[in-house]
């Protein structure tokens, strides 16, 4: 039977305003991407797109690329840093409608709640302050959720058609996920859950285009293994190296912090939404195994019982749980109940609002605060200014470099100083890139390192000459001592770093 005009014209105008206020959400995020500055994780990525590889002692190589690929568009600046960032959270999110949509079709058994689950679970996941945050800052986090939900989403296309040829579509995005962030890895352990899992799946396991799709993420993932065969292993060996952790006395601590951190990066009521929809989707694929929520289930438990244990015995960085994000947002749009129902806008709203606090404060630093209670100034604020210290002191001594034997602040001064000022990173891992050796003589050099971090080693002169603040507002957030040193040993690792002042777009 034909549809109504009346609800084809209402539908044609929820669309528009949903599209009107993802561009208007996106294009705050670009202009807070141009206007905040790099942090040091994210200045150290610069440097992996200057140096274009198939893998580097910490990551795959895709951050590198989308940074490589921003750059060209439109310079060296931090927008270009961060340019794909909010253009991938735009269309993340209309993939996360679409794939909601499938998964919880009109008329769907068990039925999802509200008449449109694709609206939800796009608004839920962009009021995270995870999201928000992440669309704007450049990690390997970013494309890796971006392809995760790639795969979310041809995986409920699949499910709505059974079309076999979705599994190279599935195939492609978890290749992709994989090369952006070994964590992808429990997207793959989470398909093949799902098809042990589930009785009406299982015939999958015949299809010769499902043997095509893994063979073709193997393909896109190929290039870190050969990298990493021909490194030592490298970044295998440095991520890995996390897993058999165990400090059971503080297990609790970590514990603690791995939940709250979660309640605050997902906003409190949205973390509850997200936690109760999990649950549903869970009960639902134990009891009737049914497919879309044993898919949800598959896409989140064993991820967050892997950072559970992991909890145990070390630290869970805030962001990793962010692969859980996109499934759980879907999850919570197909929680049914009044009390859900009215919870949602509620937990837009305050997911929004903290999302927006944070915008100002990144980029302007309008709230003074102690270093220990603002993390945001922790990571941003006062590189320019410590820049023109170091900058002060190496001429006052003569020196003809800059040095940094840590790569966050290795990073940020390549980006902040003089162009004509030569910026040398001194770290094993700088061994692994493709970057010019310096070969310094007996030339004298600035060393700047934390301070209290001692005395360096692998220079024949080493001389304390001084401290260097970093500052927002006046506040001094971090300290750094200034080192003239001359003579590298032949051990020292001695990489020059490309400058951002001089680089070519």
């Amino acid at each position: 039977m034909a549809e109504p005009a009346g609800i084809r014209v209402t539908a044609t105008r929820r669309a528009t305003v949903l599209l009107a206020a993802l561009a208007a959400l996106t294009s705050l995020r670009l202009v807070v991407a141009g206007l905040a500055p790099l942090a040091p994780d994210e200045a150290y990525y610069w440097i992996f797109s200057r140096a274009l590889a198939p893998g580097y002692p910490d990551h795959p190589p895709m951050v590198a690329l989308w940074i490589r690929a921003g750059t060209a568009v439109v310079g060296q600046g931090a927008l270009g840093v961060r340019l794909l960032g909010p253009l991938a959270g735009a269309l993340g999110s209309v993939l996360l409608f679409d794939a909601a949509e499938r998964l919880w079709p009109p008329g769907s058994n068990p039925p999802a709640g509200g008449r449109q689950p694709g609206v939800a679970a796009a608004v839920l996941l962009n009021a995270t302050l995870l999201a928000g945050v992440g669309t704007v800052i450049m990690t390997p986090d970013t494309p890796l959720l971006f392809f995760w939900t790639c795969c979310l989403w041809a995986l409920a296309r699949l499910l709505h058609s059974a079309q076999p040829a979705w599994w190279l579509a599935i195939g492609l995005f978890a290749g992709l996920a994989l090369a952006s962030k070994y964590t992808a890895l429990l997207l793959w352990i989470g398909i093949g859950l799902w098809l042990l899992w589930v009785p009406s799946q299982r015939r999958w396991w015949r299809s010769p285009l499902l043997w095509a799709g893994a063979l073709l993420g193997a393909m896109v993932f190929l290039p870190v293994v050969l990298w990493n065969a021909s490194h030592g292993w490298a970044s295998f060996e440095r991520q890995g190296g996390r897993v058999g952790a165990w400090k059971p006395a503080r297990a609790g601590q970590f514990l603690g912090e791995l939940v709250g951190g979660q309640i605050g990066l997902a906003t409190p009521l949205v973390f509850l939404l997200f936690v109760a929809g999990i649950g549903w989707a869970a009960r639902r694929a134990w009891q009737d195994r049914d497919p879309a929520c044993a898919l949800l289930a598959a896409l989140t438990l064993p991820g967050a019982a892997l950072f559970v244990q992991h909890a145990l015995g070390d630290r869970v960085q805030g962001n990793w749980p962010a692969i859980l994000y996109p499934a759980a947002a879907i999850a919570a749009a197909g929680l049914g109940g009044r009390r859900w129902l009215r919870l949602r806008w509620p937990a837009v709203a305050l997911g929004l609002a903290i999302t927006l606090l944070v915008y100002v404060q990144a980029t302007s630093f309008a709230l003074t605060l102690p270093a220990r209670i603002d993390p945001i100034a922790r990571q941003l604020a006062g590189w320019g200014g410590l820049a023109k210290s170091v900058d002060a002191v190496r001429r006052a001594e003569a020196a003809g470099c800059v040095a940094a034997d840590d790569y966050g602040i290795a990073a940020e001064l390549a980006r902040a100083l003089p162009a004509d000022v030569i910026m040398l990173g001194v770290e094993q891992r700088w061994r692994l890139f493709r970057l010019p050796a310096a070969a310094l003589g007996d030339a004298a050099c600035i060393l700047v390192r934390r301070a209290g971090s001692g005395e360096p080693v692998g220079w024949r002169e080493a001389r304390l000459i001084g401290e260097a603040p970093r500052s927002s507002r006046d506040v001094a957030v971090q300290r750094f001592a200034l080192w003239r040193v001359a003579g590298p040993l032949p051990s020292l690792p001695a990489a020059l770093l490309p400058r951002y002042a001089s680089a070519m777009p």
